[in-house]
């Protein structure tokens, strides 16, 4: 696995000057302490390239041996061409067939389903990137305090390749319901409101949320996703290693956590430190629970996602004692797990 986060951080302090509320009420109603905000010639593709550089160097990889890229995002270079090809160019990954996913915050498990279904049924294919990539710097209104404090910007990626039949994914389980796709989205800039004056001027250009409607869908559906999973696979609670769930923000991950019984510390919370960085939020959460603890080798994971559509998913995964390579702004660019 690899990370990525832009060097620039944003304080409660400064994102409150602009949303008119005080940044201890930031750090009360979210749990959300600071999140990173790419440079202004940053793009979700720079940042997705970064992290699956990161990934492949820590599988021990060429990148002309992946076979396969699947990116998964929200905010994308462009509507078109897939930003997996801007990857694929940055990165130099010439075999692979190169290819983007949306399904907002769950797009990461989504692309993984993708990968993991392609490798299995492909013969000639061996090694998949999957990434999730953010940049929602870039469509925030910072006067809109229901967004504004939340999200932020990152990428994580994940290679995929051959494992023992004990380790690896296992059940992976999605669904959507369209009908809410009004709960979070981008309103204009698309086939059905093209970009105009008007639309730039009423900043449709720019992240709705009905964080109500999206606080109650989460609190709903996780503990269902988690209890489904659980009961197709003839598991307990107490089964499951770690827990690891989108980040939509810190106070909610936890509550839902505590109401549903998950056991302390099987719950790994980042969105502190990053924010919501939608479908880079999960990898994200695994790639440092693997280097920060609790994982280990052999550990059984329940992964669960929710995100705008509306959708939501979840898989097993046997943790196969992945390294990690951490790409942050820090004075060592490079942090290697142990494990």
């Amino acid at each position: 696995m690899g990370t990525y986060l832009p060097t620039r951080q944003r304080s409660n302090e400064e994102v409150a000057r602009d949303a008119g509320v005080a940044a201890d009420w930031i750090a009360e109603r979210t749990g959300v302490r600071k999140r990173h905000t790419a440079a202004e010639d940053e793009a979700a593709s720079d940042m997705a390239a970064a992290a699956v550089r990161s990934a492949v160097a820590a599988a021990g990889l060429d990148m002309e041996q992946l076979d396969l890229l699947v990116l998964a995002t929200s905010t994308p270079d462009e509507l078109g061409p897939a930003t997996a090809c801007r990857v694929q160019a940055l990165t130099k990954a010439r075999n692979a067939v190169a290819l983007d996913v949306s399904a907002a915050c769950s797009g990461w498990m989504f692309a993984a389903r993708v990968a993991h279904d392609h490798l299995r049924g492909d013969a000639g294919c061996r090694y998949a990137a999957v990434v999730g990539v953010e940049a929602y710097s870039k469509f925030l209104d910072p006067a809109d305090r229901g967004t504004a404090v939340l999200f932020a910007d990152g990428a994580a990626a994940s290679v995929l390749g051959p494992v023992p039949a004990t380790e690896g994914f296992a059940d992976f389980h999605l669904g959507s319901d369209g009908a809410l796709a009004d709960h979070v989205l981008i309103p204009a800039g698309g086939s059905r409101a093209p970009a105009s004056a008007e639309t730039v001027a009423t900043g449709r250009h720019t992240i709705r949320m009905d964080g109500r409607a999206v606080r109650d869908f989460i609190a709903e559906m996780f503990p269902l996703v988690v209890s489904d999973s659980l009961t197709r696979n003839r598991l307990r609670m107490d089964d499951i290693d770690a827990f690891v769930a989108h980040q939509p923000n810190p106070r909610l991950l936890r509550s839902v956590g505590t109401a549903l019984g998950i056991p302390p510390g099987r719950l790994p919370v980042v969105a502190d430190e990053v924010g919501n960085i939608g479908a880079a939020s999960t990898p994200y959460a695994l790639a440092t629970a693997a280097v920060d603890g609790p994982l280990r080798r052999g550990d059984r994971i329940l992964l669960a996602t929710f995100g705008a559509g509306m959708t939501w998913g979840s898989a097993l995964l046997t943790w196969s004692g992945a390294p990690v390579i951490r790409t942050a702004p820090t004075a060592e660019p490079l942090e290697r797990s142990a494990r």
